[in-house]
C-alpha cells in the first residue's frame, strides 16, 4: 500500500557534523536569517558540559506561549526553528548516559516532556510547530557522540573543509581586492600571491607538526587561524588612505613595502600561532618554521637576503595623537590606524602616557604599573584582540600578574567600558 504522503521529506531535522572551522555555525545563521518572520520564528541554544535538563526546558519554555491547558506553540502560533549548537557537548555521566540529549530526544520525537519545575513536575508539556538544527564536531579525540536514539531523529550532513585550492581562490581574490592598482604600487599588488602560498604552508605545517595532547588540548589549528592571518593584514590594506603601506609608517629607517608587508605578514602568524602555545619548546618550533617558510616563499621570488627577510616590528593601532586646538580643547580624537612600532622604547612610552591619562580620569582606581618588556607584550596582545571584531581572550595566569591590570588599560586604550 503505497503512502499518501511518499513526496515529503521523512526528516524535518538536520544536523550538520564536521571538524572546528568548517563554518557549521555560519551556514546555518544564514539560512536561518532569510526566514520570513511572519511564518518562521528562530531560536538558538547553545550546549556545554554545564547544560542540564532544567536549562534546555527553561530555554524552550521561554520562547513558546500556551494555547490549551498543557500545549504550547511558539508565538502568534507560528513555527519556530531550533538549533541545537555544539549538540555533542553536554555531560556524560557514570553510566553513559547524557540525561541533556534524553529529554531533547523526548521532545524531538514525542512533541512533549514532562515539566521539572515544583509546582506542575511530573505533568505532561505539550509542544507543537517545532523544528530542529543541530551542529557538532566530529566524535573522537575526546569529544563526546551522541546517542543513536537522538541522531536517528536527523538526517546528518558531513561539513568537510574547503580543499587547499578552494582557500587559494578565496583569500587571493579578498587580497585582490584590497590590493587595488589604483590605490598601491605594482611591487604591493605582486605580494598578493606569496602572501597567499606562504600563509597556507605555515597553517599546514603548524597543524601537522604541532598535534594535540591532552595538557595541549586547545592545539586544534584550523581555518579559522588562518583567516586570522589575513584579518590582520586586511586591516592594513583596508585603509589606504592613511599610507601605512606604502609609506612604511612609523619605522626609523624605511624598508621598501614588499618588506614591510613581510614585516606585517610574521606578526599577524606569531599573535595567531605562537600567542596560543604553552612552552618555549613549542614556540622555537613554530619560530624555526616561520624562518624557514618566510625564506622558502619570498627568497628567490622577490630576491632579498635572509637578513632582509628576518624583519620583526610590533604593530600597534593606539600611537596617533588626538588634536587640541590652541586652548586645549579637543578638535578630533585620536584614529585607530593599525601600523608598525617604531621601537619597543616608544610603544613603552606611549603606554606610559595612556597609563597616565587612566590614573588622572580615575583618581580613586589609579594604578601604580611598571611596564616591563613582558607586561608590553601582553598589553599589545590584549589591545589587539579587543580591537578586532567579536574579538575575545581568556587570560590565564597566577594570582598578582597583572591580569585585571592590563585589562583595564586595554579598555581604557581602546575607548572601551571595563565591567
Amino acid at each position: 500500500m503505497r503512502s499518501e504522503k511518499r513526496n515529503e521529506p521523512s526528516h524535518n531535522n538536520t544536523l550538520l557534523v564536521g571538524g572546528p572551522g568548517t563554518a557549521k555555525t555560519s551556514v546555518i545563521m544564514m539560512y536561518c536569517n532569510k526566514f520570513d518572520a511572519n511564518e518562521m520564528l528562530f531560536h538558538r541554544m547553545n550546549f556545554s558540559s554545564a547544560t542540564t535538563p532544567y536549562n534546555f526546558q527553561e530555554s524552550i519554555g521561554a520562547v513558546v506561549e500556551r494555547k490549551q491547558v498543557r500545549t504550547y506553540t511558539p508565538a502568534g502560533q507560528k513555527k519556530m526553528t531550533v538549533f541545537l549548537d555544539d549538540i555533542s557537548m553536554p555531560f556524560v555521566n557514570a553510566w553513559g548516559d547524557q540525561i541533556t540529549l534524553e529529554i531533547t530526544r523526548q521532545l524531538i520525537e514525542l512533541k512533549y516532556f514532562y515539566f521539572l519545575t515544583k509546582d506542575d513536575r511530573g505533568y505532561e508539556q505539550k509542544i507543537e510547530g517545532l523544528q530542529f538544527l543541530g551542529g557538532m564536531n566530529h566524535p573522537g579525540g575526546g569529544r563526546n557522540d551522541i546517542p543513536p536514539r537522538l541522531k536517528r531523529s536527523f538526517f546528518s550532513l558531513n561539513m568537510t573543509p574547503p580543499s587547499q585550492r578552494s582557500i587559494e581562490n578565496i583569500y587571493g581574490r579578498i587580497l585582490e581586492v584590497l590590493f587595488n592598482p589604483k590605490k598601491y604600487t605594482k611591487e604591493v599588488t605582486d605580494m598578493r600571491i606569496p602572501l597567499v602560498d606562504a600563509t597556507i604552508s605555515i597553517w599546514d605545517a603548524v597543524k601537522r607538526r604541532l598535534l594535540p595532547t591532552p595538557t595541549k588540548f586547545h592545539y586544534t589549528f584550523t581555518i579559522r587561524e588562518l583567516a586570522r592571518v589575513f584579518q590582520g593584514i586586511c586591516v592594513v590594506a583596508g585603509k589606504p588612505e592613511y599610507k601605512v603601506i606604502a609609506n612604511c609608517s612609523n619605522i626609523k629607517e624605511k624598508i621598501m613595502p614588499q618588506l614591510f608587508l613581510i614585516s606585517l605578514w610574521r606578526h599577524e602568524c606569531d599573535r595567531t600561532f605562537i600567542d596560543k602555545l604553552i612552552n618555549n619548546n613549542d614556540k622555537k618550533i613554530f619560530s624555526d618554521m616561520l624562518d624557514r617558510v618566510t625564506k622558502e616563499k619570498f627568497r628567490d621570488s622577490l630576491g632579498f637576503d635572509d637578513e632582509q627577510l628576518m624583519t620583526s616590528h610590533y604593530f600597534a593601532d593606539f600611537q596617533r595623537e588626538d588634536e587640541f586646538d590652541e586652548y586645549g580643547e579637543l578638535l578630533a580624537e585620536a584614529p585607530f590606524v593599525y601600523e608598525a612600532c617604531p621601537d619597543i622604547e616608544s610603544i613603552r612610552t606611549r603606554c606610559n602616557d595612556k597609563l597616565d591619562a587612566y590614573n588622572e580620569k580615575n583618581p580613586s582606581k589609579q594604578m601604580n604599573l611598571v611596564i616591563f618588556d613582558d607586561a608590553l607584550k601582553h598589553l599589545l596582545r590584549i589591545t589587539r584582540i579587543i580591537g578586532t571584531p567579536s574579538g575575545n581572550i581568556l587570560l590565564v595566569g597566577v594570582g598578582g600578574s597583572g591580569k585585571q591590570s592590563l585589562s583595564k588599560l586595554s579598555s581604557f586604550i581602546c575607548k572601551q567600558i571595563f565591567f
